[in-house]
């Protein structure tokens, strides 16, 4: 059984347009006008498929397919937000993945045994609030109503106001909450965003676990002063002493932890930010990454020794604050073991692999079964406008999904004709 290309890629080339930098990549935060026209173009496309479609509390899209049977459904999807000028395949190609596979399962008039349920989670990316897949973390319970009053954007706007002007009923976020048992298991299919697959010339890879991670605000504050007249040995010059530990973080991730360990510093503010000046105050983040536990608690005792030492060697004050967490997420081994047999069957070439990046499914770990798919990315790409995954391997990965949820929700007359 496969899926149509054309139609998906179709659906890409619809979807594509609703952006709100035309020309710079993909800008499509939730909430948004563009979240909008995307969400009326499947919820048409999902109507012509006679799915019984629920937007909940926090605006997660779930629509499903034989929804009469009454049983624990199979959940495929990803999201549909994008990061400011990202990529076009990055979360949309498993929500069309899913949608496809539907209509596939339609027209062939597959017997099913389970509910198929599609799934698109509201802010993946983090891109309105700063929180990364809040969508899915409401969603598996991971937060209240009432912190979702107290986070607030840029401007001040909190989660609550920006859904209830979005029109939904975020009050009974509780009541959206997904029960053990309520879901059969829940597989994504999802760009690699790494360059592994495309390196080792596999158009298949098979998520194995999803690394934990930490991140640390690292704050640095010191003696703003006049840049000409101040000596060099009466500074107190808290960009210095910030350059002095980023510049170590690399080393800590590469020659003190595991193999597996990465550690990144991806954003710096500095104020006064004047050129003439002195800075007063230095603000840093750093992200450490590991499918082994190990690897990130060595990075964050070397961070904390580090910030330490420049702080007392430049004379400055200085704080580290946990800001993120996640552990370390092991994905369901009987689905890894249903997506390599199918894989193998279907003769896809394939390999087992680490995702470093989290993603919406470890979210529902312990909840529900989890797996995950990913195809490659040209050069490793994401998160910018030229991230580029091939229709081969859109249409490989969309085939191997459909034939593992055929495995997984129909009857054994239809599992007999894979």
């Amino acid at each position: 059984m496969e899926i149509n290309l054309s139609r998906v890629m179709n659906d890409f080339e619809n979807i594509i347009g609703f952006t709100s930098t035309p020309g710079n990549g993909c800008t499509r935060f939730s909430y948004s006008k563009e979240d909008r026209r995307v969400r009326e173009y499947l919820f048409a496309r999902m109507v012509e498929l006679g799915m019984d479609i629920k937007v909940d509390a926090i605006g997660n899209i779930r629509a499903t397919y034989g929804k009469e049977l009454n049983r624990p459904s199979i959940m495929i999807g990803s999201h549909h937000d994008t990061v400011k000028n990202g990529g076009k395949y990055d979360g949309l190609t498993g929500v069309l993945a899913a949608l496809e596979i539907i209509r596939v399962l339609k027209e062939e008039k597959a017997e099913l045994q389970q509910p198929i349920e599609l799934v698109s989670f509201a802010e993946e990316e983090g891109s309105n609030f700063g929180i990364t897949m809040l969508g899915s973390k409401v969603f598996a319970g991971k937060y209240n109503l009432e912190e979702l009053k107290a986070i607030k954007n840029s401007e001040g706007k909190s989660v609550y106001e920006t859904a209830k002007d979005f029109g939904l009923e975020i009050d009974q976020a509780e009541r959206d909450i997904l029960q053990r048992g309520e879901i059969d298991a829940m597989i994504e299919l999802h760009i690699e965003q790494g360059q592994i697959l495309e390196s080792q010339q596999k158009s298949i890879g098979i998520v194995q676990a999803i690394a934990g991670m930490r991140t640390y605000k690292v704050t640095i504050e010191g003696d703003s002063n006049h840049a000409g007249t101040t000596p060099m040995d009466l500074r107190s010059d808290p960009l210095a002493g910030a350059a002095e530990i980023i510049s170590q973080v690399r080393k800590m991730a590469k020659y003190d932890a595991l193999p597996s360990t990465v550690a990144t510093v991806g954003k710096i503010e500095c104020r006064p930010n004047i050129p003439n000046v002195i800075p007063q105050k230095v603000e840093f983040y750093v992200d450490i990454r590991d499918v082994e536990a190990k690897g990130v608690k060595i990075v964050s005792g070397k961070l904390a020794q580090k910030v330490e030492e420049v702080s007392d060697e430049f004379s400055l004050k200085s704080t580290i604050e946990l800001v993120g967490k996640s552990s370390t997420v092991e994905l369901s081994s009987r689905l890894i073991e249903k997506i390599e047999e199918t894989a193998i069957e279907k003769g896809f070439d394939h390999l087992k692999l680490n995702s470093g990046a989290v993603h919406d499914t470890a979210m529902l770990s312990g909840l529900t079964d989890i797996g995950m798919i990913f195809i490659p990315s040209k050069g490793g790409k994401s998160h910018c406008p030229e991230e580029y995954t091939s229709e081969k391997d859109i249409k490989a990965g969309c085939d191997l999904l459909l034939n593992v949820v055929r495995k997984l929700a129909c009857k054994k007359t239809e599992k007999q004709k894979i």
